[in-house]
């Protein structure tokens, strides 16, 4: 209706224009012909628009290429392991010729994709999967050094190198980093190293080309997108998730996708509109990340404060360090926290809040949402795990969201 109104006002304003400046019966006329051949394309006719007036803010979201019972020409399907539970999940990746496969833990939340080198002997790079450059073909030297850091303090470095990267079967030239130091809290992890899907900007080395940029511009994919269903053990005992590139899975979401612009390419970055408990608004709103690589939903203090305050039980520990909510919460499917995003809110059951018991045999469980977050708002596995996304990179990018069909 916001597009429809615009366009009419724009429609508008250009006769009364008209009508001001000329006058009746004046001018010559220019007949016009009809072209019997001419087809209707709607996507074609409101890119031009979205091109012409910027100022209207149009967002066209992608063609659908669906993938249903059979995979498509141009998509590439990543089955995920799912760890933790629900903690975190990894998928294959083959990269070299021959190929080396490597699991990757697939993460919106950063743009490099990076693993041990064979010649890191480091106790994080020891236990994985460690990359053997000289054993493929198709290596290339790069030589730059890379590094990288996240939020909850773990860090690598190394070098950069490129070679053939296959995620599902899309195949293109992809800059790599190798690491030859890992610090300490990735012995403990199951994944060798992470595939980075934001965006360029926020690569370890300026100028560095995502897996996705690559894709796009070898027309290795049908649509400039990545489609992520995270499996739930509450729901469906953890199995068959995927990252589907290329594509977008009809089968599982339910209703359509409402596509979110993202406000600012780095991570995918949005507006979220508001917060409510079983549809009352708790009057929160900030900017957000989609992030797959975070585990839980980390928002602002004052929206986890007004969140944990609709349940029961519900204390926030100094001691523990976070919220922390009854266990007895994971049966309770009836209850919902929901996030608005383009102008259609998305629920999380708060049996998705009782995420982990504080010690074993515990009644009290640390929340799936936790506060400390100011300004900008993550939305994690948590939320994804209910919601099907769709991370779509056009010229203007958005998320596609739709509540999940398992």
């Amino acid at each position: 209706m916001k597009v429809t109104a615009s366009l009419l006002s724009l429609a508008v304003a250009v006769m009364v224009a008209d009508a001001a400046t000329v006058a009746p019966h004046s001018g010559t006329a220019v007949p016009l012909s009809f072209n019997p051949n001419h087809q209707r394309n709607f996507r074609k006719t409101m890119a031009k628009l979205a091109a012409r007036y910027p100022q209207l803010g149009l967002h066209i979201p992608p063609k659908q290429v669906i993938v249903g019972a059979q995979d498509k020409a141009g998509t590439g399907k990543v089955p995920l392991t799912d760890v933790g539970p629900d903690s975190e999940y990894y998928g294959s990746v083959s990269v070299g010729t021959p190929a080396q496969v490597m699991r990757l833990d697939f993460d919106t939340g950063s743009a490099d994709i990076w693993f041990p080198s064979s010649t890191c002997t480091t106790a994080g790079c020891k236990v994985h999967h460690r990359f053997n450059s000289v054993k493929s073909t198709t290596f290339k030297k790069d030589g730059r050094p890379w590094k990288i850091g996240y939020g909850d303090g773990s860090n690598a470095s190394g070098i950069l190198g490129s070679d053939i990267v296959s995620v599902g079967g899309i195949a293109v030239r992809q800059t790599i980093g190798l690491a030859t130091n890992e610090s300490t809290q990735f012995a403990s992890s199951p994944e060798d190293g992470l595939f980075g899907l934001g965006f360029s900007t926020i690569e370890s080395v300026a100028g560095v080309k995502t897996f996705l940029d690559n894709a796009i511009a070898a027309k290795a994919i049908a649509l400039p997108v990545v489609s992520v269903f995270l499996p739930s053990v509450r729901k469906n005992g953890g199995q068959g998730g995927n990252y589907l590139f290329g594509g977008i899975d009809n089968t599982r979401y339910t209703g359509a996708l409402t596509y979110v612009p993202v406000t600012k390419k780095g991570y995918w970055q949005v507006l979220i509109q508001d917060a409510a408990f079983n549809g009352k608004s708790l009057q929160q709103t900030s900017q957000g990340i989609i992030d797959t690589g975070t585990t839980l939903m980390i928002i602002g203090s004052a929206a986890a404060a007004a969140i944990h305050k609709q349940i029961p039980g519900a204390v926030n520990s100094t001691q523990e360090g976070g919220w922390l909510v009854p266990c007895s919460l994971a049966k309770n499917t009836k209850d919902a926290v929901s996030f608005k995003m383009g102008g259609k809110s998305f629920q999380v059951p708060v049996a998705d809040l009782a995420w982990s018991p504080i010690s074993n045999g515990s009644k009290t469980c640390f929340s799936g949402v936790q506060g400390g977050q100011d300004g900008l708002w993550i939305l994690g596995d948590v939320f994804i795990k209910n919601n099907y996304c769709v991370f779509s990179q056009t010229a203007s990018p958005s998320i596609g969201i739709a509540p999940l069909k398992y």
